[in-house]
């Protein structure tokens, strides 16, 4: 039972580092190609209110958006994968 704990908690801290990992890298590329897509439409303008209000927006869409969701499956499915193999190893 300890064991199961010690997992649960080990694997919830391992799984957080990598949530935020790929949450801080997801954010950076959406940022970098909002950057870049202003930087095409508006060649020489690169420090504008405008600039940053198009890019903040961009990233209030990235929040709202399906991408940010989908980086929770990082939690999801190692639990189920372990949960299937626990599963599978004790039933035999």
């Amino acid at each position: 039972m300890i064991g199961a704990i010690r997992l649960i908690v080990f694997g919830f801290l391992a799984l957080s580092v990598v949530y935020l990992a790929v949450s801080f890298y997801s954010r950076s590329v959406r940022r970098e190609k909002l950057e870049k897509r202003w930087a095409e439409d508006h060649p020489g303008d690169d420090d504008s209110p405008e600039r940053d209000a198009y890019i903040e927006g961009g990233m209030v869409d990235y929040q709202n958006g399906l991408r940010r969701k989908l980086i929770l499956l990082v939690y999801i499915i190692p639990a189920i994968v372990v949960a299937v193999t626990m599963f599978i190893v004790n039933a035999t």
